[in-house]
């Protein structure tokens, strides 16, 4: 192992807050010193949507670190919680899944996941595993470690609360699932967003009761969007996907507000932190071009998930689309088949353009639908056949397809 200096000096980079900060340090001192086995670093994600993206890549890039270091990454894929729904940040109740939805979408999470962390040292466990069978006599013996005074104490809690908006009984239960989840795997420490606070204390609570040692608990920042206006989720569509392609990922990250540049270099990319210090300082004495740095933080993020190579051919394509303004010569074709007339929403559907005619419909008011680069703004209009083959339909400024007869 490194020594504990080094150790601390990476696990602390970029963190917001160690709660207890000495605790946490002196957890790192003895596994570095051989004093204790390494730490168990938990992590848990609830299967909500199928998409992994790079909010969530901050902390699974943390957790990464915990097993380049020696230590072991336990990531729990909330098969349970997600059916509860975690109330953190929200103002009002999420709507519930049902289990199939939960398994539809948890069945992408380990390939995306396994874009960022390493097989060695990994053990990856579904809390429906423990949390399901529990009888009603677990539950009440679970819920008499809080009150209800302490769950008021949650400002998002508070504020719904104060406003008469409603809270339903299953949210004050998901904490105590959360903190369930530390007592099972034993955890030691357990990673999380600055809104996962109260939950991650509530672990610490449940393990002090079982008899465990109490994890120590490091929260990080959170990733706002590309729009900059709220955290990155998929339900603002403000992400950029750990799956997506080289040249989405790359024109999602040029698309990023300026003022954004340097915390998406310290959370979702490998540069060191001392060079985005001098990144920073660069940028705010003008030293750096905004463009030309963004470029580059677009080819770090490419080049995480994809490759170097990949990287290159993504600006190469960014390019020819927004600096050439031609089209892309790899885009994809969808043959127009026999039918001599489309409805253009039906169309967009079809090549894959809009996941539905109702998008195609919105993006056709909006002014993002072209042919062969001249805007079509009639939602309800139908084109002939001959008037569609071998032309180019786009829809925004990344989605091309070529009609062939």
């Amino acid at each position: 192992m490194e020594s504990a200096e080094v150790q601390l000096r990476i696990l602390l980079d970029g963190v917001e807050q160690v709660l207890p900060a000495a605790e946490f340090e002196e957890k790192v001192t003895a596994a570095a010193r051989g004093r204790r086995s390494p730490l168990r670093a938990k992590f848990g994600m609830d299967p909500t949507s199928p998409d992994v993206h790079i909010g969530h890549s901050v902390i699974l890039r943390k957790l990464r670190a915990f097993q380049q270091l020696g230590h072991t990454a336990v990531l729990i894929i909330g098969g349970f919680t997600a059916q509860v729904g975690d109330p953190s940040g929200r103002s009002a109740t999420r709507p519930r899944l049902t289990a199939d939805e939960v398994a539809a979408n948890a069945r992408t999470y380990l390939d995306q996941v396994g874009r960022i962390l390493l097989p060695e040292r990994l053990e990856v466990v579904d809390n429906a595993d423990w949390l399901a069978p529990m009888q009603m006599a677990d539950v009440l013996r679970l819920m008499s470690q809080m009150t209800v005074a302490r769950m008021l104490e949650r400002q998002d809690f508070a504020a719904r609360y104060s406003h008469g908006r409603p809270i339903a009984v299953s949210e004050f239960l998901y904490p105590l699932l959360q903190g369930q989840d530390s007592v099972e795997v034993r955890s030691d420490v357990e990673l999380g967003g600055t809104d996962q606070t109260f939950n991650l204390l509530v672990g610490r609570d449940l393990q002090s009761a079982a008899g465990q040692p109490p994890q120590s608990v490091l929260t990080m920042p959170l990733l706002e969007g590309l729009d900059g206006s709220a955290k990155m989720s998929k339900t603002s569509g403000n992400t950029i996907g750990v799956g997506e392609p080289a040249h989405e990922m790359f024109g999602k990250a040029m698309s990023l507000r300026d003022e954004l540049m340097v915390k998406y270099f310290r959370l979702a990319t490998d540069v060191h932190p001392d060079e985005v210090d001098r990144v920073a300082s660069g940028l705010a004495a003008g030293e750096l071009h905004p463009g030309q740095t963004k470029r580059r933080l677009a080819r770090e993020i490419v080049t995480l998930y994809h490759s170097a190579e990949a990287a290159r051919q993504a600006e190469e394509r960014f390019n020819t689309q927004f600096v050439d303004r031609s089209v892309p010569e790899d885009i994809p074709e969808f043959a127009l088949g026999e039918q001599q007339e489309w409805f253009l929403p039906s169309l967009l559907h079809a090549t894959g353009l809009c996941a539905s005619t109702s998008e195609a419909r919105r993006q056709t008011r909006a002014g993002a639908v072209r042919l062969d680069g001249e805007t079509l703004a009639d939602a309800t209009a139908t084109l002939a056949r001959g008037d569609l083959a071998g032309r180019v339909l786009q829809v925004g400024k990344r989605r091309f397809v070529r009609l062939c007869a």
